[in-house]
């Protein structure tokens, strides 16, 4: 499921609470904006590895590391595609 996906459910976390939750997991967002930018694609951005995690725990693995990064997944978590 894409982050866009995600956040248009109705039993989502905000953004806000996505970008608190993220800072419990080690990575800190400095502000919603940032994750709006993932969310639409803007400037085809995407989170940083470190950051794909942190979602992926935040959102209980409904947005996995696969479907924030589907171009480059598997050369950055090779024990994904090995365990896939």
């Amino acid at each position: 499921m894409t982050l866009h996906e995600y956040l248009q459910l109705h039993d989502a976390l905000s953004v806000r609470e996505l970008r608190f939750r993220m800072a419990q997991y080690g990575s800190p967002i400095k502000s919603d904006a940032q994750i709006r930018q993932w969310q639409h694609g803007y400037a085809r951005r995407m989170p940083s590895p470190p950051n794909c995690v942190a979602i992926e725990h935040a959102t209980d693995g409904r947005v996995t590391r696969q479907d924030l990064r589907p171009h480059d997944w598997a050369s950055i978590w090779p024990e994904l595609a090995k365990a896939g």
